[in-house]
């Protein structure tokens, strides 16, 4: 039976005790969580189905989303989760959140929360910002004469002031998502539970999300933060886990989370599609990745056709011998669209130096049919034994817009249709 308990919202810290010898007291408690959902082998979407096959009986399958969890998260921590797609990552947050009921096991935290968990969740697309500014800020435990008072400030935060009357229905996915974080930060909560900001919005709006991240650290305030971002679980976590297929594989160190992180990639991926033996290893830290347009201007999204023009930039966190760069595409669902593969310019030598930045630069053909993408780069380099070393970095998605169209890729080709006469 899954139970939830918030102990003392005026003095957390000392809510659930459990205090560590070099620790702080335990804010969040989780204890043999499970989950599972029931999914459709075949769902009947029309009427029209429903009413010429009334009688069909719906085949189940059931998938276990979280097996047996269990961790603790300490007051003023920075607690990452990582994991594939599919891992039960953002399903376990959201057993966190309150929003899902878990089968099984018992959470219990200390102090106010406010959760940033999913685009749109908690929003009413018929209400106007400040509506739903007002009504979220009261949902996370402010008044009403609070909330309302702290409008001015979540949207400067969002840079949202001349749209503070529009409908949420007419905002861009770019400024639901500025308005749901800036909301979260005036909360003021004790406890942040974050789901992916780091993966939404552009460059200026993700460095504000570091800086209220900095900032939240030193007040002392709890964040648990889901993330495919490694650099931000080094730079940022006190701690991470790694769940894999529902299950806990590792819980401490934020550099061996992320060591492990990239352990799994190699498992389910195959390394980095080469026929040379591979190991995964921490190789460089991405200093910032860009998708720029023909006039070199940072831009989120591109047309259809128009080629990827990528600005990234690397710093190596040791020598790399023959490093190889294989810029990847992946399609919403996760799948490999297409990769191109670059080395050092012969004129630069074989090596990199600690310490030392590698630009990727240059155009790539966009055959990509309009949809949602995301541009991840493995680095590689050789090593002593005759293996490669390689590591695995989330670059940023893209949306391409444009007609839509059947398939991943559009590609041009010549073909003739001839008729001939039969034999």
């Amino acid at each position: 039976m899954h139970s939830r308990t918030t102990v003392d919202d005026e003095h957390p810290a000392a809510a659930l005790g459990g205090v560590a010898a070099g620790r702080s007291p335990v804010v969040i408690e989780a204890r043999g969580i499970e989950k599972t959902f029931r999914v459709p082998e075949h769902r009947m979407d029309t009427f029209k189905e429903r009413v010429t096959h009334p009688f069909t009986r719906v085949e189940y399958r059931e998938l276990r989303a979280l097996r047996d969890i269990s961790f603790d998260v300490h007051s003023g921590e920075f607690f990452g989760i990582v994991g594939q797609n599919g891992s039960g990552k953002s399903t376990l947050l959201k057993i966190l959140a309150s929003i899902y009921a878990a089968d099984a096991g018992r959470v219990r935290m200390a102090g106010r929360l406010a959760p940033f968990i999913e685009l749109g969740v908690g929003f009413n697309p018929e209400l106007t910002a400040r509506e739903n500014t007002v009504i979220n800020g009261v949902l996370m435990g402010l008044s009403k004469r609070e909330a309302r008072r702290r409008l001015d400030a979540v949207l400067e935060f969002a840079e949202l002031e001349e749209f503070v009357e529009l409908k949420l229905k007419n905002y861009s996915s770019g400024m639901m998502v500025r308005l749901a974080f800036a909301i979260m930060v005036q909360a003021e909560a004790d406890i942040m539970l974050i789901d992916e900001v780091l993966a939404v919005g552009d460059a200026a709006f993700v460095q504000r999300c570091m800086d209220v991240f900095e900032q939240k650290r030193r007040a002392g305030a709890t964040v648990v933060l889901v993330t495919h971002d490694m650099t931000a679980v080094q730079s940022m976590c006190d701690r991470a886990m790694v769940l894999d297929a529902g299950e806990v594989q590792y819980v401490g160190d934020a550099e061996q989370a992320a060591l492990q992180y990239y352990r799994l990639n190699f498992a389910h991926a195959g390394g980095a599609n080469t026929d040379v033996a591979t190991v995964p290893d921490f190789n460089a830290r991405l200093l910032h990745a860009r998708l720029l347009d023909e006039a070199g201007d940072p831009v989120d999204n591109i047309a259809a056709g128009q080629p990827l023009i990528l600005d990234v930039l690397l710093e190596a966190r040791r020598e790399l011998l023959a490093p190889r760069f294989v810029i990847h595409v992946a399609n919403a669902e996760g799948v490999l669209v297409f990769g191109v593969v670059t080395t050092l310019e012969k004129s630069k030598g074989d090596r990199v130096t600690e310490g030392e930045h590698v630009r990727l630069s240059g155009r790539i053909e966009n055959p990509l049919a309009p949809g949602r993408y995301a541009i991840g780069c493995w680095v590689g380099r050789d090593r002593s034994t005759g293996d490669m070393a390689v590591q695995g970095l989330r670059l940023f998605d893209f949306l391409v817009y444009g007609n839509p169209r059947d398939g991943v890729v559009s590609v041009e080709g010549e073909l003739r249709a001839t008729p001939e006469a039969t034999p």
